[in-house]
C-alpha cells in the first residue's frame, strides 16, 4: 500500500515555484523498475499539502488508517521531509502493527534535473516488503539509507543526503535492489493512540530553546498563558541554562510538565555531571524531566502525545525514561 501525503516528492513546477501537483498513483508511474520488485501497489491519496502544515490530528488519523492495514505485506508513506522527523516519531508512538511501515520523500521535486524522488520511492516499497523489516516499528528511508524513526532527522535544507541518525546512526541500507539490516532490532516504546474526538480540547506543548544571554522572559511568558499544557526546554550541552532562569524554569514544573532536552542535535541529557546554578542537576531537582537520547523536536512529540493520551503527571516521567534511546 502506497499513502500520499504530499510534499516535494509529490510537486511540479508552477510558475517557477513547486507546488503540491501529483497523487500516489503518478508517483508510481514514474519509478522505474518498479515492475521487477513483482508486487501490486494499491494507492490511497490520504493529503496533498505541504509537511509543515500536517497537524498531530491528521497524523493520528493516519494512525488510524495504517492499524486498518495491518496485514498486508508493507505500507509505504510519502511526505514532505520538513516534518518527517517528527511525523515519523509520531507514528512510530503510536502504531502497535508488524507491518513494516516506511517513509520517504524527496529533496528534489520532480520537476527538476536530479530528482531523488522514485529512486527513494522504490527503495521504500523494497523495504516495505523485506521480511526483515517486519516487527521494527516506522521506518525512513532517504537516499538508499534505512533509518528508525526514532532517531532520524533532518540535517540540510537541500542535500539528497539530508537524513541522518546522529545516535547509533543508520539502521541499514539498499544496495543493488538487496535490503540490508546492519543489526538487532532496537526496543520500542508506544503509546495509547488518543482518541480522533472533536470535543476534545487541543493539547499545546511549548517548545524554547535557550540561547546566549537568555533572561527568562518566554518562561515567564508561559507561567502567565494557560493555554499551555506542557513545555520542552531545548537547554545548552548536556542540558543547561542561564542561571537566571532556573527560578522560573522551577515554577513553571509545578504548573506543568517540562522536559529538558538538548540543543546541540547529538547525544544524551546528563543527569550528574554538571552543579553549577542552571546546570541540569539543578534544573532535574527543580522538576524538569531528562529527554535522555531524545532530541528536542521528538521530546515535544512524545509529550503531546502523553499528554493527549490523558497519561497521569507522575508517568510522563517514566514514559520519557523508557523512551526508545
Amino acid at each position: 500500500m502506497l499513502i500520499g501525503l504530499g510534499g516535494t516528492i509529490a510537486m511540479a513546477s508552477s510558475a517557477g515555484a513547486v507546488v503540491p501537483a501529483l497523487g500516489a498513483a503518478q508517483l508510481l508511474a514514474a519509478v522505474p523498475g518498479l515492475a521487477g520488485v513483482g508486487v501490486d501497489v494499491e494507492v490511497l491519496d490520504f493529503r496533498q499539502t505541504s509537511s509543515a502544515s500536517l497537524s498531530f490530528d491528521d497524523l493520528l488519523g493516519l494512525a488510524a488508517v495504517l492499524d486498518a492495514l495491518d496485514g498486508v505485506d508493507g505500507i509505504v508513506i510519502t511526505q514532505g521531509t520538513d516534518s518527517m522527523e517528527e511525523t515519523g516519531y509520531l507514528l512510530d508512538l503510536v502504531y502497535r502493527g508488524d507491518t513494516p511501515v516506511v517513509m520517504t520523500g524527496a529533496m528534489r521535486a520532480a520537476s527538476l534535473a536530479g530528482a531523488d524522488g522514485p529512486a527513494n520511492l522504490l527503495a521504500a516499497v523494497r523495504t516495505a516488503i523485506s521480511p526483515e523489516a517486519r516487527g521494527r516499528g516506522v521506518l525512513v528511508v532517504m537516499a538508499d539509507e534505512i533509518h528508525a524513526a526514532s532517531r532520524v532527522r533532518k540535517t540540510h535544507t537541500t542535500s539528497v543526503a539530508a537524513f541522518r541518525s546522529p545516535d547509533g546512526g543508520a539502521l541499514g541500507e539498499i544496495t543493488e535492489g538487496r535490503v540490508r539490516f546492519a543489526g538487532a532490532m532496537t526496543a520500542r516504546r508506544t503509546v495509547a493512540t488518543p482518541a480522533l474526538d472533536p470535543r476534545r480540547p487541543r493539547v499545546r506543548v511549548a517548545l524554547l530553546t535557550m540561547a546566549l544571554g537568555d533572561d527568562g522572559t518566554l518562561v515567564e511568558a508561559l507561567l502567565r498563558d494557560d493555554a499551555w499544557h506542557g513545555a520542552v526546554i531545548a537547554g545548552f550541552g548536556g542540558g543547561h541554562v542561564p542561571a537566571g532562569v532556573v527560578p522560573a524554569l522551577r515554577r513553571l514544573a509545578t504548573r506543568m510538565p517540562v522536559v529538558l532536552a538538548s540543543r546541540t542535535g547529538a547525544g544524551p541529557v546528563l543527569t550528574s555531571s554538571y552543579g553549577y546554578p542552571g546546570g541540569e542537576v539543578e534544573l532535574l531537582a527543580a522538576g524538569l524531566i531528562p529527554a535522555g537520547m531524545l532530541d528536542p523536536l521528538k521530546a515535544r512529540v512524545l509529550l503531546h502525545v502523553l499528554l493527549a493520551a490523558g497519561v497521569p503527571g507522575a508517568e510522563i516521567a517514566p514514559a520519557f525514561a523508557d523512551a526508545v534511546r
